[in-house]
């Protein structure tokens, strides 16, 4: 069963109005106070749909940031059971200080088909589409990996382009690239863009590798599974997180979760740039409107489509 089509531009303007919200604290230092500008237009905007929405995927708690929590209703509590995951504000940090490649996004499917992922980090590796299936593994080494990559693009490693975190846990994949020659992008933030990117054909980057943030893993998956994308996952667990992961359901902490056990059946995903980016255009402000840019995905109904769309302004949620 695929979620009905007349959702879509719902969501899209849940994401917009999420964005905006986030956009009025641009520039202003103030990471938290932006991301709980989103929170609150898109919690706004997701309560008058008429659905029974669950949130699976949500805000965390480690940053002590304002959140749609893990487990709350949305919607007008009628119409179809649906699971969502989100993040009303990915780059709270390009907010803050007025940098490229924040944007808010959530992705959505029929009632139990979302991987439930615990707030903690996640070892993440994906690739675009027109591969080979399963083509790379966790276990591999990079050498491996990046071996079979560049077969299977029937090109060499120095050739490919690896996207991955700026990260200190990162040293030994970075080293074995920088011996492979592989072109590396260095991202300061940005766990999502950074994985969806690999099927952005724009986007120069081959492959997304390295440890990043678990909810962020999965609306990267949604994204992906969409366009034909790869990605394999794993949970990185200390004794606390893997008491929740748990009670979130997940049986096997060490497991390997290939993108459809991740994500599964028909997908709404919408993404809205705050500022500028890579993926979308930021808002635009016009006085007593504004102009918001939105990255579309409907899997079952084939959608893949970047919107524009204006939107007056609500005095009542500034």
């Amino acid at each position: 069963m695929s979620i009905d089509k007349n959702y879509l531009e719902q969501f899209i303007k849940a994401t917009e109005k999420a964005a905006y919200g986030a956009s009025i604290l641009i520039g202003k230092g103030d990471k938290n106070a932006a991301d709980k500008g989103a929170v609150d237009f898109m919690r706004n905007e997701l309560n008058q749909i008429n659905m029974k929405g669950t949130i699976v995927i949500g805000e965390g708690e480690m940053d002590e940031a304002p959140m749609l929590y893990i487990g709350e209703k949305v919607g007008l509590n009628k119409g179809q059971e649906l699971d969502i995951a989100l993040d009303p504000l990915e780059g709270t940090n390009f907010v803050a200080k007025n940098l490229p490649n924040a944007f808010s996004v959530l992705a959505v499917a029929e009632k139990g088909n979302l991987f439930s992922a615990p707030d903690t980090y996640m070892e993440k590796i994906a690739v675009g589409s027109n591969l080979p299936k399963n083509l790379l593994d966790l276990d591999n080494s990079v050498e491996k990996n990046i071996s079979l990559l560049a077969e299977a693009k029937n090109t060499i490693p120095e050739k490919l382009t690896a996207c991955i975190l700026e990260r200190p846990r990162h040293k030994k994949i970075v080293d074995a690239l920088k011996k492979l020659k592989v072109n590396i992008n260095f991202i300061s933030d940005g766990d999502v863009s950074g994985a969806i990117s690999v099927i952005d054909k724009n986007s120069k980057n081959d492959i997304y590798i390295g440890i990043g943030g678990g909810p962020e893993g999965v609306l990267a998956a949604a994204a992906l599974t969409c366009l034909g994308g790869q990605m394999q996952t794993r949970l990185v667990l200390d004794d606390e997180q893997s008491k929740r992961a748990t009670k979130l359901g997940v049986k096997d902490l060490k497991k390997k979760f290939n993108i459809n056990e991740m994500i599964k059946g028909d997908i709404i995903f919408c993404a809205t740039g705050v500022t500028n980016g890579d993926l979308v255009s930021g808002i635009v402000d016009k006085g007593d409107s504004f102009e918001a840019s939105t990255f579309v995905l409907h899997k079952d109904f084939k959608i893949n489509k970047k919107v524009t769309n204006t939107h007056k302004k609500w005095i009542k949620f500034l």
